[in-house]
């Protein structure tokens, strides 16, 4: 496995791959989820490349940036094992230059409107540039995105369809630990009793999913409440995507989730 520290790295090495690329774009604190994404890159792909890199655009200044778990070396072990051929480990310079000034505003897509835009007014323009960015140094045929973050996959669709990148957009299914929570780097933040009431969230939406009428939708959020969550951003049907969609929050940590409707 080849590892490049700096984009001048990353491009010699880039060069010097063949066949069909495919590109796994995660922020490190690794997990099966990220690993299930590897593997399905490696299935349709002669080599694969990962880039880790915490993308500070998609934070809010009150936000978990500076706490975000990082753990490099774990990290690079999972992917020597998972035999990915190329690693990115950018530097800030290396993904937004200084010559080329962060600009939110160009990038206004259809599937971003209303759930976390709402909630998280920021978080899809950084998606968007740093995505954007990173297509355009690695030039992958495919890129593998999780369904967790259903409506973040959505966008990057939209942009890669509207913007004619010509990269194909795989969406790979949501991991889950045996009790059923989603898999994320943000469940390490959460404790033994929270990670029990975190553990209800699933059950609520696929619940929520048989019927998705607005009472169903209400009585899921109730729940959610009653079970312990301190607040409920959203617990939504978008009939487009055939999915029930929640935000909720244990404490400190926000928790998404979804799931294809019955």
């Amino acid at each position: 496995m080849k590892i490049a520290r700096s984009l001048s790295e990353f491009q010699a090495l880039r060069a010097e791959s063949n066949g069909r690329s495919g590109f796994v774009p995660t922020m490190g604190a690794l997990h099966e989820g990220h690993l299930s994404l590897v593997r399905m890159a490696k299935e349709r792909c002669e080599n694969v490349i990962v880039s880790i890199y915490v993308n500070p655009t998609q934070f809010a200044p009150d936000e978990d940036f500076d706490a975000y778990p990082r753990d490099i070396d774990q990290d690079l072990e999972l992917l020597k094992h998972e035999g990915v051929e190329l690693v990115f480990l950018p530097s800030d310079e290396d993904i937004y230059p200084k010559s080329e000034p962060k600009n939110r505003t160009k990038f206004t897509f259809l599937a971003a409107q209303r759930l976390e835009s709402d909630f998280r007014p920021h978080f899809f323009g950084g998606v968007a540039m740093v995505v954007s960015r990173f297509f355009e140094i690695v030039k992958p045929d495919l890129a593998v995105f999780g369904e967790k973050d259903f409506q973040q996959l959505q966008v990057i669709r939209e942009m890669v369809e509207t913007q004619k990148m010509g990269i194909e957009i795989v969406g790979g299914p949501i991991a889950r630990d045996a009790h059923g929570l989603a898999l994320s780097s943000r469940n390490a933040y959460l404790s033994e009793d929270e990670l029990e009431i975190a553990r209800m969230l699933n059950q609520m939406i696929y619940k929520a999913a048989e019927q998705p009428t607005e009472e169903n939708l209400q009585d899921a959020i109730n729940m959610l409440l009653e079970t312990g969550f301190d607040k409920v951003d959203y617990v939504t049907y978008k009939p487009e995507w055939k999915r029930v969609l929640a935000a909720v929050w244990l404490g400190k940590t926000r928790l998404i989730d979804n799931c294809e409707t019955a």
